[in-house]
């Protein structure tokens, strides 16, 4: 039997929503469930009334998306999460190429390559994630910032509920944050150089609203760290 894989999307007044959800829905894989995290929203809720039967809705109060990933992967009951942004959509074969990936390697976490689009859904680059000729040169650049995306991640729920959830602290490195965590305590962090992910570009994102904010974060996080992630470094063979 196909192991289940729990799809966790935050969500917050996200006019694209509905096209995640779809990109979720879509899947080839056939043993999924799509939590949606409402992390307090007040728009575009209305968007989500055709999926309301084969989705799990979720609401809460306005949290962040550390806070609303942690509940939606609290309340999952997949051997693996995903985690999808709400502007953001899978492949088709997302989930079955990572689940077949991980299954044969044993992998606990892992993360694979990706386009970018823009805010009509237009492809603007492909195969955009950083590539690292090996173990050493991944994680020497984790050491100054995060060459991660998020939403091609796939890890067992075991393995977030052993590591620590997501720092609810953090409003935007919690994921930086989490894949250092997971380094450090010994956790192979595998690639999987496959495109299966769109990651959306556009004026709204977070990432573009509080640039220097995020700079700094990513500082501070970097900085909590560097004792122990120079170490490690020092001490891999390459």
């Amino acid at each position: 039997m196909t192991p289940k894989v729990s799809i966790i999307i935050p969500f917050y007044n996200d006019p694209y929503i509905d096209q995640a959800v779809m990109s979720a829905l879509y899947q080839t894989y056939p043993n999924i469930e799509i939590i949606v995290v409402d992390d307090g929203s007040t728009l575009h809720q209305h968007l989500l009334a055709p999926f309301q039967s084969r989705i799990h809705y979720l609401g809460k109060a306005n949290g962040g998306t550390a806070s609303a990933l942690n509940y939606g992967m609290r309340m999952a009951s997949g051997k693996y999460v995903a985690w999808l942004s709400s502007d953001d959509r899978f492949s088709p074969d997302k989930i079955a190429r990572q689940v077949d990936y991980m299954e044969r390697t044993n992998a606990q976490i892992s993360h694979t390559d990706y386009d970018l689009m823009n805010e009509n859904g237009v492809i603007t680059a492909m195969a955009a994630s950083a590539k690292y000729a090996s173990a050493k040169a991944f994680i020497s650049e984790l050491r100054h910032g995060c060459p991660v995306n998020g939403c091609t991640i796939m890890m067992t729920r075991d393995l977030i509920q052993s590591i620590g959830w997501f720092n609810e602290s953090l409003p935007y490195t919690h994921d930086y944050d989490l894949w250092i965590r997971i380094i450090l305590s010994g956790i192979d962090f595998h690639f999987i150089n496959e495109r299966l992910t769109i990651y959306r570009q556009h004026p709204q994102m977070g990432t573009v609203k509080h640039f220097d904010t995020i700079v700094k974060e990513a500082t501070h996080v970097s900085q909590l760290y560097a004792g122990r992630m120079n170490a490690l470094v020092a001490s891999l063979p390459g």
